[in-house]
């Protein structure tokens, strides 16, 4: 992100969105800070879904894990917080999308310098005034009171002491945490001094935040200081704009307004004659849409799972208040456009990504349009089974899995007759705010397990890895049986951490090595661990295996070697998957960009983004190419250089992956260049040949390919050969022979099934022949409800409307039964209907819903038409029953 022009513009206070952020990055810049480009919305932390802080990236430097980028940073992160969606629109400063700025010290400077600079920033940079500013401090934080009331020289008045839910910023039960200071901003400072209550949001907004980090929390709750102070500050550019454009919230700073009045455009609607309803909608809009656009933008497809349910979510309360408002054309492409146009100078990568996130946007708009027709198909079969009521959990389901408003599945109830247990709603839009709230409001830098506790004070693992598959190494920490230990035996289960290791840690698709530490190099008996796992902490390498002989213990020098087949294997796999891209960009379109990849000792698996499958002769030609390129012997190239030079050169860098400044590069030349960390081999005829098994798509615009190369296409071959000879052996025919034996015996079933449901339709038929004659006379009707076991609801149906037309168009047929007579959890009921008795007022779908609902179900259908179902057959012939009764009333 660039950062252009002094703090101050012009020597005017910075009044738009850009010139805030810009401000804030120079002002810390002129001041030692390094300027961090803002990370990706999908982090590297596996415990949060999301980027939902601008000190995250920064987590594994907070706990001793990484390296600092340098002792002072600063940034405008972007965030998403989801767990008070129901907020947004409805309050001044709620968003799911937002930016956060931050300047941080890692063990440089501390309190005094933070708070000073802040004070600077926000009073001669911004142009704030001391009347309308209040400072909160932890109750116990003297030296924080000093530094406010001394030094900058704020009112003590208007310094408010907080207790530790307030104002002590912690992580997680253990690990950093520390008081902190906040900055608010006073909106009606004449209401004087006295009373102040920070919780009042229609007098005060916080807007900037400092963290002291100072201590360690124990498990049992013991502070102790910190070896290094840290700080961490957070200020919401959003709230900024609001306070310096002097606007009644941040919908109408001119980092959202801009959406707000296109959606209004689409809708043919002035935002400002709006009433509240309206306004919320179109504030959702604007939220969302800033969110869904970034989302996309950093990799993030919309599924029913973790970030992509996320995403769809948003994506379909963004189209649900568009039609709120009015906006009944699909409007979802040029929403994004809008989003991309008012944010892309400060974060150029939507321009990069424009035609991946509009394409995205448009499959989600229509995919949504038949989410709805499946969300009604279930609440039709709701209604067959749930007669009475649709339960809270029903009606949940349907708003928040195929975006149903409640008014909506409430409406549709009322014309069956049926109410909708709101109150269960609620429980369960309750719970999933809990989930959402404990899933994704706070950062934990708890210390996840002992390895992460006996690792945390390490120096990086030396990877000799790429040179060399055997190293002499000394183990310099351990964890035997998943606790912290100095020794381990024979059948002790562990995790190892070398001073240096020839083991590739899993990384960039790559899954770790397997191998042994050994005493010596040709001595098994006195030590031997079986190493299956390599993971990484940051830059620290995790042998994961069990002792099969001998002791361990820290401090030993050992012998490590990779299992070297099966690192032949991974290298023969990664290198296929590089060139397995570049094919893919040859032959499908050169912006094919990496969604994900797996790199295994038996097969590899890459994911791309593509709008649509890949056609039989597309994935030959991929193949074939692959398959060129091995046999052309190209012998790779690998070279560590600095990013820049990477990029200008060419190399592919994985989009969302962090890089540092110096960088690897796998160069293929003249077919591929990427940014790789990963083990390959030296020459493409090392892979031997490449076999791609499977093309299919995991989620939306997402295409995964999955392949063999090497050693394993033998496998692979082998496999299929022992199923291509078992089938001919079951169906008596060579190989070339067997698919068309199978077509055969398809197109043989299909007769036979056609014929065993013409045969059971004509016994219904036969069935329902001979009950004609038991129809009753009630008035100038007639009317039959008879039991037909052994027939399906179709031929049911069939029968039923055959009786009416025979009986005539002043009769009523009802017909119940089970389909199959060892199943008593299953009953059909159908009714039909002349045209006269329809005429007169009776329904056949309201009659046998009814009648169901004594089996324990219910259904409906058309006034002339219509099945039911049940689950109680010990009740059927009661039913019938009822059914007569209530013909003789009606008809009478």
């Amino acid at each position: 992100m660039a950062v252009q022009g002094s703090s101050r513009v012009g020597g005017l206070r910075p009044l738009t969105g850009e010139q805030i952020r810009s401000a804030f990055l120079r002002f810390f810049a002129e001041r030692g800070h390094e300027v961090i480009p803002s990370a990706s919305l999908v982090p590297e932390d596996p415990t949060v879904l999301l980027t939902i802080a601008g000190m995250l990236p920064f987590k594994p430097v907070f706990l001793g894990q990484a390296k600092p980028p340098a002792p002072r940073a600063t940034s405008s992160q972007k965030c998403i917080r989801t767990n008070d969606i129901e907020n947004v629109g409805y309050t001044a400063r709620h968003h799911t999308f937002f930016e956060m700025l931050g300047n941080f010290s890692f063990g440089d400077y501390f309190k005094q310098e933070a708070i000073q600079w802040a004070w600077e920033l926000i009073t001669e940079v911004y142009g704030l005034d001391q009347e309308h500013l209040v400072i909160s401090i932890f109750r116990d934080d003297d030296e924080a009171e000093v530094i406010w009331r001394d030094l900058v020289g704020v009112n003590s008045q208007r310094i408010i002491r907080m207790d530790e839910a307030d104002n002590f910023w912690t992580s997680g039960p253990t690990g950093p945490c520390g008081p902190c200071s906040e900055i608010y901003y006073d909106f009606k400072p004449e209401l004087g001094n006295e009373g102040i209550d920070l919780d009042d949001d229609t007098r005060f907004i916080e807007f900037y935040n400092l963290v002291f980090m100072q201590y360690n929390r124990d498990s049992k709750g013991t502070l102790t200081p910190l070896e290094n102070f840290n700080i961490d500050t957070g200020m919401g550019l959003e709230r900024m704009a609001q306070i310096l454009q002097g606007v009644p919230n941040n919908y109408e700073t001119d980092l959202i307004l801009p959406l707000l009045q296109k959606a209004a455009f689409m809708a043919d609607i002035d935002y400002n004659k709006l009433d509240n309803k309206g306004k919320i909608s179109l504030k959702v809009i604007g939220d969302h849409s800033r969110a869904i656009t970034q989302l996309i933008c950093d990799g993030v497809t919309a599924s029913n799972l973790g970030r992509g349910y996320i995403l769809r979510r948003l994506i379909r309360r963004v189209i649900r208040h568009g039609r709120l408002i009015g906006i009944s054309k699909p409007f979802l492409v040029d929403i994004g456009q809008a989003a991309i146009d008012l944010m892309h100078s400060a974060f150029p990568q939507l321009l990069v990504r424009k035609e991946v996130i509009l394409n995205e946007l448009k499959r989600e708009e229509a995919r949504f349009l038949e989410t709805l027709e499946r969300g009604e198909k279930l609440l039709s079969d709701i209604l067959e089974t749930h007669p009475s009521e649709i339960t809270g959990l029903q009606a949940f389901e349907l708003y928040d899995t195929y975006g149903f408003p409640l008014e909506l599945t409430q409406e549709i109830a009322q014309e069956h007759d049926l109410t909708v247990d709101s109150s269960g709603f609620d429980v369960a839009m309750e719970k999933q705010r809990q989930r959402a709230k404990a899933a994704s409001v706070s950062i934990d830098l708890t210390l996840q397990d002992a390895i992460d506790e006996v690792a945390i004070n390490l120096q990086p693992t030396n990877f000799q890895g790429y040179e060399a598959l055997e190293q002499i190494c000394r183990v310099q920490a351990l964890v035997v049986n998943g606790e912290p230990a100095s020794y381990g035996k024979a059948g002790d289960s562990v995790e190892v951490i070398l001073d240096m290791t020839p083991f590739y840690g899993e990384g960039g698709g790559q899954i770790g090595d397997n191998g042994l530490l050994l005493r010596d190099i040709s001595d098994l008996e006195s030590l031997s661990v079986v190493i299956k796992d390599v993971k990484r902490i940051s830059n620290i390498f995790i042998h994961r295996g069990l002792i099969q002989q001998g002791t361990l213990q820290v401090g030993d020098i050992v012998h490590a070697r990779v299992d070297a087949s099966l690192r032949r294997r991974a290298q023969a796999n990664h290198t296929a998957t590089h060139l397995l891209q570049a094919s893919l960009k040859k032959v499908l379109d050169p912006s094919i960009s990496q969604a994900g990849s797996l790199v295994s000792f038996h097969r590899l698996r890459f994911d791309f983004h593509s709008p649509r499958a890949s056609t039989s002769n597309e994935l030959e030609q991929i193949e074939r190419l692959i398959n060129d390129w091995i046999a052309e012997s190209h012998s790779l190239q690998t070279q560590v250089m600095k990013i820049e030079e990477a990029k200008e050169a060419g190399a592919v860098a994985m989009f969302g992956e962090k890089y540092g400044e110096t960088v690897r590069v796998v160069d293929v030349p003249g077919v591929s260049m990427e940014l790789c960390g990963g083990t390959h081999v030296a020459n493409t005829a090392e892979i031997g040949v490449f076999k791609i098994v499977g093309e299919t798509g995991i989620s939306a615009g997402i295409r995964r390919i999955e392949a063999v190369s090497g050693p394993a296409v033998l496998d692979y071959l082998n496999e299929r050969d022992v199923v291509v000879k078992a089938l001919g052996e079951r169906f008596k025919a060579q190989p070339n022979e067997i698919v068309e034996r199978i077509i055969a015996l398809q197109d043989e079933l299909k007769v036979t099934a056609k014929s065993l449901s013409a045969a059971r339709e004509e016994l219904a038929f036969a069935k329902a022949a001979a009950l004609g004659n038991k129809a009753k006379q009630v008035g100038s009707s007639l009317f039959l409800v008879e039991r037909l076991d052994c027939v399906e609801g179709g031929a049911l149906q069939s029968a039923a409307q055959d009786l009416v037309d025979q009986l005539g168009s002043n009769a009523v047929v009802v017909l119940g039964g089970m389909p199959n007579l060892s199943d008593q959890n299953k009953v059909i009921f159908v009714a039909a209907f002349g045209s006269k008795i329809v005429a007169g007022g009776l329904q056949a779908g309201k009659f046998v819903g009814e009648i169901a609902k004594i089996c324990g179900g219910g259904g409906g259908g058309r006034p002339n038409l219509a099945q039911a179902g049940g689950r109680n057959a010990k009740a059927l012939n009661a039913a019938l029953d009822n059914a007569r009764e209530k013909l003789v009333s009606a008809l009478s």
